[in-house]
């Protein structure tokens, strides 16, 4: 395992959030797909005769997809948005959002036996 520590500019690469949410939206279209009977004769075979009334399978989960797609997409913006611009170049050796320990918090939680005055 390498030592180097990622950046949070490394972490949060937009290419990689798009994948993320293209993920997620096709995630979405095949879910619809699957539960709307997109792959059965019957559906098929309704649509090829013009007898399918409403929105085809297809089409429905065209406009899941999308919409999963966008929301995702929005989702992990504000996320970002809570990430100091000034912290952009640190390395990241624990999770963002947890607040910053002191060093009283960190001795206090290292021994157990601490002495208690009740």
């Amino acid at each position: 395992m390498s030592e180097e520590k990622p950046t949070r500019r490394d972490i949060l690469r937009p290419l990689h959030l798009l994948g993320i949410a293209l993920a997620c939206g096709v995630f979405a279209m095949i879910v619809t797909l699957v539960s709307t009977g997109a792959f059965t004769a019957r559906v098929n075979t309704a649509i090829a005769n013009g007898s399918y009334e409403g929105l085809t399978p297809v089409m429905l989960g065209l406009v899941v997809g999308g919409g999963a797609f966008i929301v995702t997409l929005l989702m992990l913006a504000m996320l970002i948005l809570a990430v100091d611009p000034a912290d952009v170049t640190k390395t990241v050796d624990r999770p963002v959002l947890y607040d910053p320990e002191s060093d009283d918090d960190a001795s206090a939680a290292g021994d157990p036996r601490t002495d208690r005055s009740e």
